[in-house]
């Protein structure tokens, strides 16, 4: 069967079976982990690690909830009841209760209250009509809540945990032992460095979640690689695949749309080989021009994340270059440091130097605003995270890394730590 290279390489929001592999049996872990429904499931990985494509190829048709930023706990729920024709209008959420009201805004909506409740059958004329069961005041509200999610035969998954604030991540941790004792089971996905984050903010959550780390080895990438191109007949150098593999930073989105950027548009390979032929891949500058090409177009995304985080430092009332040295402390962090974290303390003694003015409590009063200070209105576009647990700054989109090393980078943190300290060069540092 003929094939064009977009239809085996490059990102997409659907699964492609040409080029995925299963590492380490992840495939079958989660599998045997979601048959059991005995525990939750935590999936943890950096961005573009493959998390989304790894549940849709274990999950038919779960409930998925995007975090924001902005988002709490009872927005969760109202985002997994709207999936099911169920509004949930919330009038206080200060407590673990609800304290709302649930209204069916569609058939299955109807159908489902009807089956959790007992009433019976709903009559399909009475969807025209909007409907309303009031929630009560206590943690049975969950329970409810929690029962129709059963009765929809759906799994609830909650992708981009790592959005949600510390606050809202703890209260979520603790409405999962609540979930469980109701058989109940979710799966979280999200970018953290530490192991068993969700049990560190609930302990009672121990032998109640399993966490999968989806994690790439320079040689699970090169599989990635030879599998896509066995399907499109070519024969890819190991020079070619480990050059790829090096300069993707451990995502394997980034590979993907390396590998089609390079094969498309620098090699001008758009379809498989002919039948009974095969194509050879030898061309290892391809893979820099490539790279070259896909940093340049992360261009606008990443100076407007600059701006962001400019805009951010210089909207605070009584802000000091203390944000500035410190993004420039972060930015000028090694690879390996921002991938397996990079220490407060190290990023202290850089931004110290640099400004002796800067004092250890200060910094690390700061860095858990950073996340704010970086996504635009809709509350995404984080680029770097911050771990309070483990005082730790990592970079949750791998193409920085990318970008960083093959774009003409001009960051806007020394032009505004000349322009802070300019202004308020006889007020003290936070």
């Amino acid at each position: 069967m003929s094939l064009q290279t977009h239809e085996v390489f490059g990102i997409r929001p659907e699964l492609s079976e040409h080029s995925y592999i299963d590492r380490r049996s992840l495939d079958r872990d989660f599998k045997k982990l979601i048959a059991r429904k005995q525990t939750h499931i935590a999936i943890r990985g950096a961005s573009k690690a493959g998390k989304s494509w790894l549940r849709q190829r274990v999950l038919h048709d779960p409930i998925t909830v995007q975090c924001r930023l902005s988002y709490t706990t009872a927005d969760i729920y109202r985002d997994a009841l709207a999936k099911l024709d169920i509004s949930l209008e919330v009038q206080s959420s200060a407590s673990s209760a609800l304290k709302g009201k649930l209204a069916a805004s569609g058939e299955a909506g109807f159908k489902l209250i009807a089956k959790v409740t007992g009433s019976g059958e709903v009559a399909s004329e009475s969807t025209a009509t909007k409907t309303e069961k009031a929630v009560g005041k206590d943690i049975n509200d969950l329970d409810f809540v929690a029962a129709l999610i059963r009765a929809s035969g759906r799994t609830l998954v909650i992708e981009d945990f790592h959005y949600l604030p510390v606050a809202e991540q703890k209260k979520f941790a603790f409405d999962l032992k609540t979930l469980w004792d109701y058989k109940t089971f979710v799966v979280v996905i999200g970018v953290w460095i530490s192991e068993n984050m969700l049990i560190t903010l609930n302990p009672d959550l121990a032998d109640r979640i399993e966490e999968l780390s989806v994690t790439w080895q320079e040689s699970e990438l090169k599989q990635v690689l030879k599998k896509g191109c066995e399907k499109l007949g070519l024969r890819m150098t190991d020079e070619v695949a480990s050059e790829l593999a090096r300069v993707s930073y451990e995502s394997v989105g980034l590979l993907q749309k390396l590998a089609l950027r390079m094969l498309d548009d620098e090699l001008g390979i758009e379809d498989s080989a002919p039948e009974g032929t095969e194509i050879l891949v030898d061309n290892a500058s391809a893979v820099h021009d490539a790279a070259m090409h896909v940093a340049e177009q992360q261009n606008q995304l990443y100076q407007a994340f600059a701006k962001r985080v400019c805009d951010g430092i210089r909207s605070r009332k009584n802000s000091t270059a203390i944000y500035a040295h410190a993004m420039a402390a972060i930015m000028s962090a090694t690879d390996e440091n921002l991938t397996k974290g990079f220490s407060a303390k190290a990023i202290y003694d850089i931004a110290h130097k640099r400004q002796p003015r800067i004092q250890s409590g200060n910094l690390k009063a700061i860095l858990p605003r950073f996340p704010e200070l970086q996504v635009d209105e809709d509350g995404r576009g984080l680029v770097l995270a911050y771990d309070q647990q483990d005082e730790l700054i990592n970079v949750v989109d791998r193409q920085l890394l990318l970008y960083r090393r093959f774009a003409t980078v001009k960051w806007p943190w020394e032009d505004l730590i000349l322009e802070v300290e300019k202004a308020a060069a006889n007020e003290s540092f936070e």
